[in-house]
């Protein structure tokens, strides 16, 4: 088995692994009403993996990735900003045992902490999402 977290490892040593449904260059439609409909994903934070060969990195349920938006009001257009999973189409599995999968894959915009820009979030949110962001946790009207 495989050690979780070493000497020099500081803070949460491990995180439950969760399988990675939204990828560099992803399109992703947007959750809230912060003006923007759909987002590019450029970044994901987080992610201090060397590069390896042909490796995509993912975010999965709960991560902060960097966006830029593709379609929405004329002022939000062409921006660079940053974003949280709350949907994914991929299946992943949860501690208990059961697995999860979403209709579609969803963002909401937020800033630099995780305070999101929207006053509502349309749609369910995942509870990884819920748990790890309390900002959102407050928007959401269904959280599964």
């Amino acid at each position: 088995m495989a050690k979780r977290g070493g000497a020099r490892q500081v803070g949460v040593s491990w995180r439950f692994h969760k399988t990675p449904g939204i990828f560099i260059n992803s399109l992703v439609p947007v959750a809230d009403n912060s003006g923007a409909k759909l987002v590019r994903v450029i970044g994901i934070i987080g992610h201090t993996a060397k590069p390896v060969h042909r490796e995509i990195p993912g975010a999965s349920v709960g991560d902060m990735v960097v966006v830029s938006v593709v379609e929405g009001k004329p002022e939000v257009r062409k921006q660079i900003l940053r974003a949280i999973v709350i949907r994914q189409r991929r299946p992943y599995r949860r501690p208990d045992g059961t697995w999860i999968a979403f209709e579609d894959n969803a963002v909401v915009i937020t800033d630099e902490n995780g305070a999101p820009k929207g006053s509502e979030i349309h749609g369910p949110v995942a509870m990884e999402a819920a748990l790890r962001w309390p900002g959102i946790s407050n928007l959401a009207t269904i959280i599964i």
